[in-house]
C-alpha cells in the first residue's frame, strides 16, 4: 500500500516526493501553511473539509493502525508532497552533519522555525528529514520551513552562493566562545553527539565556536547544543510574546 511504504522507506518517498504525517493538529498545520495533500484516511467522518486533497477514504481502525508506524492511531493519516524550496538568498543556516537520529533532526528544525533561522542543512549521513518519526519531532515545522540536504562537496557552493560563512561547533583549542563570535549572515555546523564534526567539514569552516560549559560536563546532545547556537545567531532579538 501506498501510505504504509511512504511511512517504511525513504528510497519510496525519494521517489514519490511524498511523505507520512498522523494527527488532526498536523493535518491542520499542513492546511494553514499551504502544504500540498495526498491521500488521507479517516477513521470515522472527516471532521474538516479538504477541498484541495487528492483522495479521502474512511476506514476501519484496524486498517489505520497497520499502514500508519504510530501504535494506536487515531488518525487521519495522510500524505504531502514535498515542498518546492524557495530561490531567494538565505542569511542565516543552522547545519547538521552525520545526526542520525530523527528526533533530533525533527527537533532542530522545530528549534530553527521557532528562532527564525532561515534554513536548515543535512550534511553526510543524517536522518531523513521526512522520516515518520522526525516529521513528528518537527511539530509541523517542516511545512514551513527551508531544508537543504547536501554533500561536502556542494556545500562550498551553497555557502557562497549565499554569502554565508560557516562556524563549526567544535572541542578544538582554536574555538571561540559562540558568545563572543559574530554570527550576522552565517551558518553554524553541528555533529553527532559522538564523533562531533567531520575533519573534512572543519576544514570547509571560516571559524570554530564552543559553547562553555563546566568542567568535566558530558557533551550536549545535538539538538540542544543546535538550539543554543540559533539562539546566540539571532542575538535573543526574537520579539517576545504577551
Amino acid at each position: 500500500m501506498h501510505l504504509r511504504k511512504l511511512g517504511a522507506e525513504r528510497a519510496y518517498r525519494d521517489a514519490c516526493g511524498e511523505y507520512l504525517c498522523d494527527g488532526e493538529k498536523l493535518l491542520r498545520e499542513a492546511l494553514a501553511f499551504g502544504a500540498k495533500l495526498g491521500t488521507v484516511l479517516w477513521t470515522g467522518a472527516p471532521t474538516m473539509e479538504l477541498k484541495d486533497a487528492s483522495a479521502q477514504y474512511c476506514v476501519p481502525a484496524e486498517l489505520l493502525e497497520y499502514v500508519s508506524p504510530l501504535k494506536n492511531s487515531k488518525g487521519p493519516l495522510f500524505s504531502v508532497r514535498k515542498p518546492e524550496r524557495r530561490q531567494t538568498a538565505i542569511r542565516s543556516a543552522i547545519l547538521l552533519e552525520n545526526v542520525q537520529d530523527p528526533g533530533n533532526v525533527g527537533t532542530v528544525i522545530r528549534t530553527a522555525n521557532a528562532f527564525g533561522i532561515e534554513a536548515v542543512l543535512l550534511v553526510g549521513d543524517c536522518a531523513d528529514a521526512y522520516n515518520f518519526k522526525t516529521v513528528r519531532a518537527a511539530m509541523g515545522a517542516l511545512f514551513r520551513q527551508e531544508l537543504q540536504v547536501l554533500t561536502r562537496e556542494t556545500l562550498p557552493a551553497y555557502l557562497k552562493e549565499n554569502g554565508l560563512r560557516l562556524y563549526g561547533a567544535a572541542l578544538t583549542a582554536q574555538a571561540q566562545d559562540i558568545r563572543k563570535t559574530n554570527l550576522e549572515g552565517a551558518a553554524v555546523a553541528i555533529g553527532s553527539e559522538g564523533r562531533g564534526l567531520s575533519k573534512e567539514l572543519l576544514e570547509i569552516c571560516d571559524g570554530q565556536v564552543i559553547i562553555p560549559m563546566l568542567p568535566h560536563s558530558e557533551s550536549l546532545n545535538a539538538a540542544v547544543a543546535a538550539a543554543i547556537a540559533m539562539w546566540e545567531m539571532n542575538g535573543g532579538m526574537l520579539p517576545c510574546p504577551r
